[in-house]
């Protein structure tokens, strides 16, 4: 799969509220750091994660399910195993009639999932990542080529 760079950066501008679907609350996974810089960078994240509903992440609650968000998602980003794609697509699809966007993180895809959602005018991302891809196209990569925004004090 193969995407324009001017498509991933409409897709990144244009989203304002995005659901993060397999949020961790450990600091040291790729979904809570994904989800953290795209807070920082004026994304309204909505974290769900089923295991953690109730508990609270980057001050507001972690939601069990895609279907208990209030409002609009312009954009869901699923950090689950590619298996679980089609679930979450549908819930998406049925709870988001203007969704925009499903993006597959890195080692997600779902060819099934994905064409179901571009067959209803949703742009899919498969196998990238937001933040990389942010980093990328809006000049933040740094040395190595990952800002995670860890600051580690062991150099």
């Amino acid at each position: 799969m193969t995407y324009t760079d001017q498509l991933l950066r409409d897709v990144l501008n244009r989203a304002k509220r995005v659901a993060v679907v397999g949020v961790s609350m450990n600091p040291v996974r790729a979904s809570y750091f994904v989800a953290r810089y795209l807070g920082l960078r004026g994304y309204d994240v909505v974290p769900v994660n089923p295991r953690h509903a109730g508990e609270v992440l980057f001050g507001k609650p972690v939601l069990g399910a895609l279907s208990e968000i209030e409002g609009g998602i312009d954009m869901v980003d699923i950090f689950r195993r590619s298996e679980a794609v089609p679930e979450i697509v549908d819930e998406a699809l049925e709870a988001f009639p203007d969704l925009q966007t499903v993006w597959m993180q890195i080692g997600v895809e779902h060819p099934g999932a994905a064409e179901k959602a571009e067959a209803r005018g949703v742009t899919v991302i498969q196998n990238r990542c937001p933040k990389i891809e942010y980093q990328r196209l809006f000049g933040e990569l740094r040395m190595g080529g990952f800002a995670t925004g860890v600051i580690s004090s062991k150099l």
